[in-house]
């Protein structure tokens, strides 16, 4: 039985990135820069040959996800359930000004503790969207194909870690993930262990095939 693979892709870099501002889902399009890694991140992802391009409704996601599709010709497909975490009074403000007014709450928010983030979302909750939207994805995606999924940072560590199977008080352990990088998980037709596996995490270059590591 041959295998999916769904590719997790980060958007490329933004003016609040660069200025280390908390975006959440206030819908900041990509800059100069994240542009050029969009596109460069597309060259290499159109090898893949996805069936499927999934995307935040966000423009700095869709933005990501269109420069893909002109390559391989597929439409995005819309999905607002692949937003980054709502943030709420956060969202807008830099890491100096978090640190400042919410610095014990930024700290537990940030080693993994399940609480609201500026009275926003839990990680939790994040996770509970994204991988019911890429779940509607798969039910469409036959054996073998590829499913690529747009979105963000938080949003992404977030499901990579709900989807391999990590507790949740175990997912600040994946590192922050890098403007336009992307993680590929490999569907687990074993009928063994979790559903999926982490095959890459936070590259910059294609998936190699491996041998098992007992081998």
């Amino acid at each position: 039985m041959s295998a999916r693979r769904v590719v997790i892709w980060r958007h490329g870099r933004t003016a609040w990135n660069a200025e280390r501002r908390f975006q959440g889902q206030t819908d900041v399009p990509l800059d100069e820069t994240g542009l050029a890694q969009a596109e460069a991140a597309a060259e290499a992802l159109a090898h893949l040959r996805p069936y499927r391009i999934i995307s935040s409704d966000l423009a700095r996601a869709h933005s990501t996800a269109l420069a893909l599709a002109r390559r391989v010709a597929l439409e995005v497909e819309v999905d607002p359930d692949l937003r980054e975490t709502f943030a709420g009074q956060w969202q807008g403000l830099s890491r100096q000004e978090l640190e400042e007014r919410f610095g014990d709450d930024l700290a537990r928010w940030a080693s993994g503790s399940d609480i609201r983030p500026g009275g926003g979302e839990t990680r939790v909750e994040v996770a509970d969207r994204m991988v019911a939207a890429i779940d509607r994805a798969l039910a469409e995606t036959p054996r073998g194909r590829t499913l690529v999924v747009a979105t963000h940072g938080g949003a992404a560590r977030a499901a990579i870690g709900a989807m391999i199977g990590l507790p949740p008080e175990y997912w600040a352990g994946l590192g922050v993930l890098t403007n336009c990088a992307w993680s590929v998980l490999q569907e687990n037709v074993s009928g063994y262990g979790p559903p999926w596996r982490l095959q890459e995490y936070n590259a910059g270059s294609l998936p190699v095939t491996a041998l098992a590591d007992d081998r």
